[in-house]
């Protein structure tokens, strides 16, 4: 039932509307059960878990169960459960001035139960919108049972002169204040045991102990629980008796495929309107943004269990950008085009979120974001372009041969950071084998994005050891790899 909240201002005239209480599980279960047989989505901007997490998800509401959500880093554990807010009615009544959200039909405090004794149907409400009604806590060791439960409050006791024994001394934590509440708690293994072990009468009963008080406070809350597989080795576990106490643990994951990964970046990348109209970016560019993470999932030199953070493909295409506006300031043009050798700039974005294992360390994490880069363009370039295989037959011609032959007999080929488009264009137009390649493996690529795949191809080859290729101040030279030996004797 939607109440006029501007309009009920009493117990009594809330009474009249015909207000019935409901416990915050059951409003979650009647509006997401109002979302699913009306066929609305009721986590939009969350991708790739449709048919993994989100079903999983939607049964614990379902089942009115606090929830852990156990995954690596960034895989929007915390947005499912923000998002959890939009399936709480808009505003709910609580009695005026009340510090835990007392339900004017089901008072639990003795604040609101002296006043709603005193005053009776004249007592005042007051509404609060569901965006008031999350809470969240990030776990540290720092945290104590008072600031989650509560704890005496001297200050309190002296203004109002009363007794240590007297429970109106008690100041609230912050489990108590989010009574009918979402209550977050972030990275829960975390949180030292001890205070987790005062979690367990919340979670069941709903008892409260502050400094020898006993408080019955049947308090209403959905709790839902975030951690790492990580931190069960480096830093703590979740108590055996509090996960009991948790109804459902929900595992999450990372994007399955590079379209659902491209969909999360374009969503979340904090690009100015301007740089997208002045950087036109092949979809090629973005593709392979996505696939560097892929391998960093998969490196030898990255430590699996820390995970690969969306964060790492988010900033990168936003470095990516900026690399490239970067290049139009310098020249004072107005638009460029992506290219490969722009990637150079997200080595800042990859080398933060990284954990290296020790034969990473060994490598340092700028050449390991690199060849991560250089193992995205392989994987990338095998769906274009015939594989090279580590062992050919030498007898035999390959696809390759004439652009080989070309760096072969030639002086190498240079591109610079900061070439002005028509400069870029027709270096890499100065090498006709590239042209017969593409015309043959890939009519009907898109012609805007040809030039982002030619240096694609060059960097295939370098990747596959077919040439070699040199980073030097203000760019990169590429050259056949038999020939640089020779001019290196």
């Amino acid at each position: 039932m939607k109440l006029n909240h501007t309009e009920i201002q009493t117990i009594g005239a809330l009474k009249k509307a015909g207000y019935k209480t409901k416990k915050i599980k059951d409003e979650l279960r009647d509006n997401l059960i109002h979302k699913i047989k009306s066929g609305q989505d009721a986590f939009t901007g969350v991708w790739g878990y449709e048919n993994s997490v989100i079903p999983e998800l939607e049964s614990a509401i379902l089942s009115r169960h606090n929830i852990n959500l156990l995954g690596l880093r960034g895989q929007a554990k915390t947005r499912l459960a923000r998002l959890m807010v939009n399936l709480l009615d808009e505003y709910i009544p609580i009695v005026a001035g009340s510090e835990i959200n007392d339900d004017p039909t089901d008072p639990i405090s003795r604040f609101a139960i002296e006043m709603i004794k005193e005053r009776g149907d004249d007592t005042p409400i007051s509404w609060i919108h569901r965006n008031e009604r999350f809470f969240e806590k990030l776990a540290t060791p720092d945290v104590t049972v008072a600031d989650l439960i509560g704890d005496v409050d001297p200050i309190k006791a002296a203004n109002l002169k009363l007794s240590y024994a007297d429970e109106r001394v008690i100041h609230f934590g912050m489990i108590p204040r989010a009574n009918r509440s979402i209550f977050v708690i972030n990275e829960l293994p975390d949180l030292q045991a001890r205070i987790q072990v005062s979690l367990f009468n919340i979670l069941q009963e709903g008892d409260i102990q502050i400094r020898g008080f006993k408080l019955r406070l049947p308090l209403d809350l959905q709790f839902v629980f975030t951690a790492n597989p990580e931190d069960y080795t480096n830093r703590g576990s979740i108590v055996t008796p509090l996960k009991d106490r948790i109804g459902s643990q929900i595992l999450t994951h990372y994007p399955e495929d590079i379209a659902t990964a491209r969909k999360i970046t374009e969503q979340e990348s904090r690009i100015d309107p301007q740089q997208l109209d002045a950087v036109y970016v092949p979809d090629l560019a973005r593709d392979l943004v996505e696939q560097i993470s892929i391998e960093a999932r998969k490196s030898e030199y990255v430590d699996p269990k820390s995970g690969i953070s969306a964060r790492m493909s988010i900033t990168s295409f936003e470095n990516l950008l900026s690399t490239a506006e970067r290049r139009i300031l310098k020249n004072g043009n107005t638009t460029t085009q992506l290219r490969l050798m722009d990637f150079m700039g997200v080595i800042p974005s990859i080398t933060g979120k990284i954990e290296l294992v020790y034969e990473g360390e060994q490598e340092g994490a700028g050449s390991v974001a690199e060849i991560l880069i250089e193992d995205a363009v392989k994987t990338i370039f095998s769906d274009y372009f015939p594989k090279i295989e580590k062992l050919e037959r030498k007898d035999v011609q390959g696809p390759y041969d004439e652009l080989l032959s070309w760096f072969f007999e030639g002086e190498g080929f240079e591109l610079l950071d900061d070439d002005k488009d028509g400069e870029y264009k027709k270096k890499l137009d100065s090498i006709p084998a590239l042209d017969q390649l593409i015309q043959e493996y890939q009519p009907n690529f898109e012609k805007k994005d040809i030039y982002f795949l030619k240096e694609l191809l060059l960097w295939g080859l370098v990747g596959y050891k077919k040439l070699s290729k040199q980073r030097f101040v203000k760019g990169y030279q590429i050259k056949d790899i038999y020939g640089s030996f020779i001019s290196g004797l």
